[in-house]
């Protein structure tokens, strides 16, 4: 009997030792919280992961920017991956496992100032112009649902910064924070040439941290709680109130 105790006994911490040594993908996209620098991954969001992974036990642990779409079909298609930061709607609230809340976020439908013609009172207005988007990410997801049909699809936040520039799109809806490191990245005055023209309320929702829906639930749990300790503790406040890069 105290043979079948010690088997059990090893085998369960062998278990749990692989649970701890499981290898976890982090993906995202290049933002004011996250970039890419010497071949890591940089920025405050970037740091909050990391933070939360080393008080969870999680050894293992790479992360990785790639364009939204692709980063988004990763988080959908493969186990063991955890996307940040990623916006919590009713339509995705079933395709992950939600494991810690960054922030609250706006956002916003800019224009180039010197751009008179577009005028933008109501939702339906913005109908008339053409919008740059992430392929797959959810302010196209609502746009479309909002019948909306000049949407201009660009694989990065900044393709569609360009776009909006070089006025090769008419509207751009970004984070105030976003439209501000897009501004200072390009060396301009973004009061001078960026209006505000109209807020998305239905978007205002949370940035999440969350796994694919095959990673196992023991590795949720303990990520869940560690980033728990992670906020409690004011390092999340902290890291996320730091300026960018």
């Amino acid at each position: 009997m105290r043979c079948i105790h010690t088997v059990l006994a090893v085998a369960l911490a062998y278990a749990g030792a692989a649970a701890h040594a499981q290898a976890i993908r982090g993906v995202t996209e290049e933002s004011g919280y996250t970039w890419l620098s010497a071949g890591r991954v940089l920025g405050p969001a970037s740091e909050v992961v990391a933070a939360t992974m080393q008080r969870a036990g999680i050894t293992d642990y790479r992360a990785g920017i790639y364009p939204w779409a692709r980063a988004y079909d990763m988080a959908l298609q493969e186990p063991n991956v955890l996307i940040f930061m990623i916006a919590r709607t009713p339509q995705r609230e079933d395709r992950f496992k939600w494991a810690g809340e960054f922030m609250r976020i706006e956002y916003h439908l800019y224009k180039l100032r010197t751009d008179t013609e577009v005028v933008v009172r109501t939702l339906q207005d913005a109908k008339a112009y053409s919008v740059g988007v992430m392929r797959d990410d959810v302010r196209q997801q609502y746009l479309q649902s909002q019948g909306f049909t000049r949407l201009v699809v660009s694989a990065q936040n900044g393709d569609n910064f360009r776009k909006l520039l070089h006025r090769q799109v008419q509207l751009v809806p970004m984070p105030e924070r976003d439209a501000r490191q897009l501004c200072e990245e390009s060396h301009i005055d973004c009061a001078a040439m960026l209006e505000k023209v109209y807020t998305l309320d239905a978007l205002s929702t949370g940035l999440f941290m969350a796994y694919s829906k095959a990673t196992p639930d023991d590795v949720v749990a303990r990520t869940r709680a560690a980033f728990e300790k992670v906020k409690s503790d004011g390092t999340l406040a902290r890291l996320m109130g730091a300026p960018g890069r």
